[in-house]
């Protein structure tokens, strides 16, 4: 991997077509794979549904990513798939309804771990995805900052935007992730 330096910030990675093509894979993999397509019938932030809202925060938290020197973008790309992989509807659950915000990380780390295999950075990532809502489990790595602030700053705009806002552009986010490479 190159890295292009101006004044001691990194603009953006340089990666192989082999790196693109891995990743593409990774993100293809989940896109289409029946168990993430379950999240689409899990509500999420105004209109948004838990498919849509991850797929959201991976593309944003890979581009955050792609700014970074020496960072793990496999396990930034997983777990933001994978950090609201709870498949519940919180809202219809009277017991989950107060505590969702500290419970489904672990709840998402379990059910990535049973489905999907993920390793150990991975798990991490998923598990500190709602610092601070859950102040006991912080974001130690790059990697698990870089999720929580997309997933923070995506959540917010989701609760911002209209439904209607949403229905019409939710086509982009389910693009190639390698239009980021360019």
């Amino acid at each position: 991997m190159i890295n292009v330096v101006k004044y001691n910030v990194v603009v953006r990675m340089e990666l192989t077509e082999q790196e693109k093509q891995r990743l593409e894979e990774i993100y293809q993999k989940y896109l289409h794979d029946e168990k993430i397509m379950k999240m689409q019938e899990i509500p999420m932030h105004r209109g948004s549904n838990c498919y849509m809202h991850s797929f959201k925060v991976a593309k944003l938290a890979m581009k955050w990513a792609l700014r970074q020197k020496n960072i793990n973008l496999e396990a930034v790309l997983i777990a933001s798939i994978l950090h609201d992989y709870y498949l519940y509807d919180w809202r219809k659950d009277k017991k989950l309804l107060k505590h969702h915000g500290k419970l489904h990380p672990s709840i998402a780390n379990q059910n990535a771990k049973r489905d999907f295999g993920i390793d150990e950075e991975e798990s991490d990532i998923i598990l500190s995805h709602m610092w601070p809502i859950n102040i006991k489990v912080f974001p130690k790595s790059k990697e698990a900052k870089i999720v929580n602030q997309a997933d923070t700053h995506v959540a917010f705009l989701e609760a911002l935007t209209s439904k209607r806002y949403k229905e019409k552009h939710q086509v982009k986010y389910l693009t190639f992730i390698n239009k980021l490479f360019n």
